[in-house]
């Protein structure tokens, strides 16, 4: 590589700031979905257990199916600012607005309500999923190096776990605060505060990025074609599951945290540390994402955090109410040996997509990131919905002292269940065989095919 093609390829610490803050704004209702929008549907907007359960298979199912569709429409935009660029600028405020709309509760009956809680998290879905798959796609073409992208992601990451602190630790006392004992106005003006954060965000990350890696003009794939590809992407296919396995654990975990705080330790306000001490040490655990994956692989370094988190997942069922050391503790490791997984995901997604146009001869980044993001969305539908359905199937009832059946239930869900999937994570791992020495030799057929076109 010539020193002038390593200067094209190398990503500077302000671009690499200027995109990860997009994820700042992804984050901030990706969080929220998953660590607040459950009670918040159940306890102060007033629907039941089961149908949120419900909904929420049936509003994420939908969306997940959007992702390829939005996938194939970003890959064939055509803008003087890229294909996946405008769709940060189009959809800031949509995002913004959809956020609030969510966490809005209407002076309706229950049949209203329940219909205002269906159409406004559907939108916000859709919107998100406009919004995230070109976003995500982003890293497949801000840069053809593989470390690079595994740089970005990283930065990327360090900015969604920094938006996972900020709900975690913000968003109790704020709904507090600015409801003033009413929590349906104080979840809806909190959201608008971040509402108007994500507009922010998502416009500073459209003026900070270019799109470097381009396919070649001259090769237009159909989309029968690029789907044809991607089914026998044999790599991206354990990827695909290992979205699926992930997003279940995180998405059923996530749920429960504030009913097992609640009801089970039996302090509401607890939960925010304890979330926050989780982000704060997952984002430690991203930081040395990179220098561990170059010295003992991305594989190994992904079998080695899933196998860790599974044992700290399990270790929450050994504990009472009284024994927060521990709980801690195991909050702690899981978080740690959570950091490097989502960097490594995003980033061995690309490889995935360079794999493809390299023994193919077409490129297709959004289908690829797409398809990745419906299969972590099925998993957080499924997810969400099983941890809503294990607290209706042990009898959960709002607002009363549990029982000892459904406190059984709520220990589950965020303990040995999670675990189980974990394991099974990384038992899929085994599966993926593209190792740094193939990506590598990836990396520099796919340099030699480019130069002919993009000189």
């Amino acid at each position: 590589m010539s020193a002038k093609q390593a200067t094209a390829e190398k990503l500077t610490v302000k671009e690499k700031l200027g995109f990860s803050i997009g994820e700042y704004a992804g984050s901030i209702i990706w969080q929220t979905l998953m660590f607040f929008l459950p009670i918040f549907y159940t306890d102060t907007f007033g629907l039941s257990a089961a149908a949120v359960s419900t909904m929420f298979l049936v509003v994420r199912l939908f969306d997940a199916v959007n992702d390829p569709l939005m996938g194939t429409i970003a890959d064939r935009t055509e803008t003087k600012w890229g294909k996946f660029r405008p769709y940060l600028l189009w959809f800031a405020v949509p995002y913004g607005l959809g956020t609030v709309l969510m966490f809005t509760t209407p002076d309706f009956g229950a049949t209203g309500k329940l219909v205002w809680a269906y159409a406004t998290y559907g939108l916000m879905m859709v919107i998100y999923t406009a919004m995230m798959i070109p976003y995500n796609s982003l890293i497949g073409v801000i840069s053809p190096n593989p470390g690079e992208r595994t740089s970005v992601s990283s930065y990327k990451f360090v900015f969604a776990y920094a938006a996972g602190a900020s709900v975690q630790g913000l968003i109790i006392p704020l709904v507090k605060r600015l409801g003033a004992g009413d929590s349906q106005k104080g979840y809806m003006l909190t959201m608008a505060v971040f509402g108007a954060i994500c507009i922010a965000c998502f416009v500073i990350a459209f003026l900070s990025v270019r799109e470097r890696v381009k396919p070649d003009p001259a090769k237009k794939s159909k989309l029968s074609e690029d789907i044809k590809d991607l089914v026998h992407n044999q790599p991206w296919i354990v990827l695909f599951f290992i979205c699926v396995i992930t997003l279940v654990y995180v998405a059923i975990r996530s749920a429960v945290i504030m009913y097992y705080f609640k009801y089970f330790i039996g302090n509401t306000e607890a939960a925010g540390p304890f979330m926050v001490i989780g982000t704060l040490c997952v984002l430690l655990g991203v930081l040395p994402t990179r220098w561990l994956s170059e010295r003992i692989g991305k594989k190994r370094l992904y079998i080695i955090s899933m196998f860790i988190i599974a044992i700290s997942s399990a270790g929450f069922f050994f504990a009472g109410p009284q024994d927060l050391i521990f709980i801690y503790a195991c909050q702690i490791v899981f978080s740690l040996a959570s950091g490097p997984t989502m960097p490594l995901l995003w980033s061995m997604l690309a490889d995935t997509a360079d794999y493809s146009e390299w023994k193919n001869d077409r490129r297709a980044t959004g289908l690829v990131y797409s398809a990745a993001t419906f299969s972590q969305k099925m998993g957080f539908s499924l997810g969400g919905a099983i941890a809503m359905g294990i607290l209706s199937f042990f009898g959960y009832v709002p607002e009363v002292q549990q029982s000892a059946q459904a406190l059984m239930g709520i220990r589950l869900s965020l303990s040995l269940i999670p675990a189980i999937f974990a394991l099974v994570g990384t038992v899929l791992l085994f599966f993926y065989k593209l190792d740094d020495a193939t990506v590598n030799q990836i990396e520099a057929d796919l340099k030699a095919r480019r130069t002919t076109f993009q000189a």
